[in-house]
């Protein structure tokens, strides 16, 4: 019988994954795997859910939102394991998961992953710390490090979107540096997201984003005018600000490696947590981590 180290978070989003870990290891087990569930906690290091991680596991199933499956991806590459890893979303907003259209549902989720085959994907870097959807700075992009925690678990994505609506009414440029192969720039932004993944908040902002192409996907709103941004921000609710995109408002790279640098005081925001401070070396890890469920 197959092993599967079940991996999990009890507090992430609604925490209904708590009342479904018995139909986890009930459809694993219709699949002829044997479950090993781990429970993290905060009074134990990440670390102690992989302490027998062997070859004798056929994968790893993560459950939880994009800040904690960052966690276990962290914790993943620095202990070296190198074997396939599966994602169970159970978090507010999801948008790693979402991005490889891993179902909700939980027999279904479990089906698409027993039937598929591992893929090499690509994970993002930044300073010394590795990410699996976004890097960002800027306008909206702390909005999960401000709500409170029993807030977003209550009301789930609403509760971004009414911190999004106090942000925007509070709108402030920062002067940034950005130098990589593709791109130099110096100036005055709204809003930096570095993407592995393709949504922030469950917006399809890189769009054009690809996890196994050994590339990031660099987007910066410059900090224009408002009469001229208000028109962009109605096109990246569309989902068209990367289609004939002005250079004067919006920068849109592909990039191995960038370096980002900001004088003013501006926090960093990794998959929903705070991420570290400037200046920052951001880079793509290819093929990072073998991933199942991705089509």
């Amino acid at each position: 019988m197959k092993k599967v180290k079940f991996i999990y978070n009890p507090n992430s989003g609604d925490k209904r994954i708590k009342n479904e870990i018995d139909k986890v290891i009930q459809i694993y087990q219709k699949y002829g795997y044997s479950v090993v569930p781990y429970r993290i906690t905060r009074s134990r290091p990440n670390s102690d859910a992989f302490w027998d991680i062997d070859d004798n596991y056929d994968h790893i199933l993560l459950s939880g939102g994009d800040g904690t499956i960052d966690l276990f991806i962290n914790t993943i590459k620095e202990l070296n394991i190198d074997i396939p890893v599966a994602i169970l979303p159970s978090g507010t907003a999801n948008d790693f998961a979402n991005a490889i259209k891993y179902p909700h549902d939980v027999r279904e989720c479990i089906k698409k992953i027993v039937n598929s085959e591992p893929r090499y994907v690509d994970i993002g870097k930044i300073n010394d710390r590795y990410f699996i959807n976004v890097a960002s700075a800027g306008m909206f992009t702390d909005v999960s490090q401000k709500i409170n925690p029993d807030v977003k678990n209550t009301i789930g994505k609403v509760s971004y979107y009414l911190k999004g609506i106090e942000e925007a009414l509070n709108m402030r440029k920062f002067n940034i540096n950005v130098k990589s192969q593709e791109m130099n720039y110096d100036g005055d932004m709204y809003l930096m997201l570095v993407f592995n993944g393709k949504t922030a908040g469950n917006i399809n902002l890189a769009y054009k984003a690809e996890i196994d192409d050994g590339y990031l996907d660099v987007i910066i709103v410059k900090g224009t005018p408002l009469p001229k941004t208000l028109p962009l921000l109605v096109n990246i609710l569309r989902g068209e600000h990367l289609e004939g995109y002005n250079e004067n408002e919006i920068l849109y790279f592909k990039t191995k490696k960038v370096v980002i640098d900001c004088k003013d005081e501006l926090v960093t925001d990794i998959d929903g947590e705070k991420g570290p401070d400037f200046p920052l070396t951001i880079e793509c890890i290819q093929k990072g981590i073998q991933l199942l469920g991705y089509e």
